[in-house]
């Protein structure tokens, strides 16, 4: 009895613990929608406390349209799902390499990635950029190869860890049909790995739609810049407009929450099963 009792407090605390937690986080996003939909007005008496009287959306049509701000949103759907497929193209077939394949200095090369991963990203920042300068590879098409490289090193390790718990039969039984490596990876391994794929994609899309400071170095052209890099120089220029702020806000946060409800399952399930790899 005294042991049950004692596992229910125990429960109960950490129970209450996770909720506060949850609470922090989400209160802030629901009170930042809230302020969305008020006027100016309206959050001056009472500093976004109370619920909206109406569904005002005139802030989101002021943002996108009269402010542009859906030029920056695009810029940054377009360098996120480019950056993303580029690291889960590459960082898939570099797994499945090592993961099944035998060749001089494997694991000499796998260390070495690992070992990328030790580096702080804000280090790279500065020689990313020379190089990309003297390339000529500055806004664009630099951004999205930086972006990539950082993703690769924790998604090619993560992808690496599922394909080492695949059973080779499956893929004998694929090579008797007649296929190739590549034909593997693609009809086998990929199918197999969907949840570490979740996690791959959530992990570097969130990555790419946060960045600020890269894209603050690498972008000179104003109709280049990310959501991120927008959004500050909204901010700054409606520092009094509360209400606009809040609803551009929202338009960078909306995107990620979604992917993440649409791939929730796999997530979940990426990382429960990468925590009992080895």
């Amino acid at each position: 009895m005294y042991y049950r009792a004692k596992k229910i407090i125990i429960l109960v605390i950490l129970h209450a613990f996770l909720m506060s937690v949850a609470l922090s986080c989400i209160l802030p996003f629901l009170w930042m929608v809230n302020v969305s939909f008020k006027t100016q007005s309206e959050f001056d008496s009472d500093y976004g406390l109370g619920l909206a009287h109406a569904f005002n959306v005139d802030n989101y049509k002021v943002v996108f349209f009269e402010e542009g701000f859906w030029l920056y949103f695009l810029n940054s759907v377009f360098y996120t799902f480019v950056t993303v497929i580029l690291i889960v193209f590459v960082s898939s077939l570099s797994a499945y390499a090592f993961s099944r394949l035998d060749f001089w200095g494997k694991n000499v090369l796998f260390y070495m990635f690992l070992a990328a991963m030790m580096i702080p990203l804000p280090a790279g920042f500065v020689p990313v950029y020379v190089l990309l300068n003297k390339f000529h590879l500055v806004n664009r098409t630099g951004y999205v190869f930086a972006m990539s490289n950082m993703g690769l090193s924790l998604s090619m390790y993560l992808l690496k860890t599922f394909f080492d718990q695949l059973p080779r039969d499956l893929e004998d039984a694929a090579r008797i049909d007649g296929c190739n490596k590549l034909q593997i990876w693609w009809n086998v391994g990929l199918p197999l790995v969907a949840p570490a794929l979740a996690v791959v994609v959530i992990f570097n899309a969130l990555n790419v739609w946060n960045e600020f400071v890269l894209a603050s170095l690498l972008f000179t052209d104003y109709s280049f810049m990310p959501l991120q890099v927008g959004l500050m120089e909204f901010a700054n220029k409606m520092v009094t407009q509360h209400t606009l702020i809040m609803a551009a806000l929202t338009v960078a946060a909306l995107p990620i929450i979604l992917l993440y409800i649409k791939m929730q399952k796999h997530f979940v399930k990426g990382l429960t099963a990468g925590a009992v790899v080895g």
